[in-house]
């Protein structure tokens, strides 16, 4: 069969989600529970072009859509996805509660979750062990996202960190609850987004001249360099029986490697970033959460090989894994004059014609070894030596 394409039936580029990285619940969405080490493109669950947010917690995942729909999957022991039960999904699944509610926001916990909804309104599930759900004197755990009523002022922004939570209004007051609190407090712009995991362990920053700012802890390269002091510290550990200081800048300093950054988003202890339509990872890499293909920490921000193809759109960590919405590159166009063809007649006949013959002469070949070897059984035991 031939056929001849026009130029003009070449596909246009694409977006696809990706994911890699701890996967012990299904939090990647890919229908099993094994790390993954290098990302995989997942099966379409909606229009990857209509991807407004991703984002990831502890050990769940959350997808947002540019028509207001929550996609979630992975551990639900607390019952964090809001689905009204507790049974981990592997596959990113939508909220059904939540239809005819648009969602515009999303931040994952370790083992909750507080949605932000186009009116403003907040909503939270998952455990509440902590006080995490921002409930004054609500249940342990909720299975279907209820609203946080306490708080009344419209909030434009949301971010989520361990146990605790952070919600920034549109008079740039930020309000926070749960533990282990940050402690910076500072006002935000209005319409301000904080990145996943903004805590006072290793926050990263994206300015308005798309320079990206780390600080805190340093011990598996989340700051995107070697301190001046980390091998000094690692000797001093080595030799030590009890726990010494973990390396860790006080004082934020840019990422010069990472100028014109768009994109930025925090795990426990890895980042990702989008700078000029590349996806960047670095920092602890335990699970393979830095999609390189290996398990050993990243010390400074490098292009993520895998999606170099590929112009990243949006990035979101969980504590362990990684997600990423990316450009497809263009299918190629085809000449005017080029084919397609399958195999022509006369070729087949030919293939079954060279068949027959081999066939004889193998048919013949093996007659001859067949005669001979009687007279070799005799000689050798039964043993037929003669080598084809």
């Amino acid at each position: 069969m031939e056929r001849e394409p026009r130029a003009s039936e070449a596909g246009p580029a694409a977006a696809a989600l990706f994911a890699w990285g701890a996967n012990s619940y299904g939090q990647l969405g890919l229908g099993h529970k094994e790390d993954v080490l290098l990302p995989q493109q997942l099966n379409d669950f909606c229009k990857p072009g209509c991807v407004r947010r991703i984002t990831g917690g502890g050990g769940h995942s959350a997808v947002v859509t540019d028509g207001g729909s929550l996609f979630v999957c992975g551990l639900n022991k607390d019952g964090q996805l809001g689905l009204g039960h507790t049974e981990d999904v592997l596959y990113f699944t939508p909220c059904r509660s939540l239809l005819g509610c648009p969602i515009q926001q999303v931040a994952c916990g370790w083992d909750f979750t507080i949605i932000l909804t186009g009116n403003g309104q907040l909503l939270s599930c998952g455990s509440n062990s902590f006080g995490q759900l921002g409930v004054p004197h609500g249940p342990r755990r909720c299975v279907v996202p209820q609203a946080i009523e306490p708080l009344r002022e419209k909030v434009v922004s949301i971010a989520a960190g361990l146990r605790h939570a952070l919600a920034a209004t549109a008079s740039g007051i930020v309000f926070q609850w749960g533990t282990g609190l940050a402690s910076s407090g500072r006002r935000l712009c209005p319409g301000e987004t904080l990145p996943l995991f903004l805590t006072a362990k290793e926050p990263s920053r994206v300015t308005e001249t798309g320079k990206v700012f780390t600080w805190g802890r340093a011990d598996y390269g989340q700051l995107g360099r070697k301190l001046e002091s980390h091998e000094n510290w690692k000797l001093d550990k080595q030799g030590l029986s009890l726990p010494c200081p973990r390396p860790q800048k006080s004082t934020p300093s840019p990422l010069h490697c990472l100028m014109g950054a768009t994109e930025v988003s925090c795990g426990s202890e890895h980042n990702l970033a989008v700078i000029g339509g590349a996806c960047y990872s670095w920092g602890w890499n335990e699970h393979g959460m830095c999609g390189d293909g290996t398990e050993a920490n990243v010390w400074a921000p490098k292009p993520v090989q895998s999606l170099r193809l590929s112009s990243g759109l949006l990035v979101g960590c969980g504590a362990g894994h990684s997600l990423a919405l990316c450009q497809l590159p263009a299918l190629p166009a085809l000449d005017q004059g080029s084919k397609v063809t399958g195999p022509s007649p006369d070729a087949t006949e030919d293939a079954k014609s060279q068949e027959a013959m081999d066939k004889e002469k193998l048919e013949g070949k093996t007659t001859r070894i067949s005669t001979q070897s009687q007279s070799d059984t005799c000689r050798n035991g039964g043993l037929v030596t003669e080598p084809l």
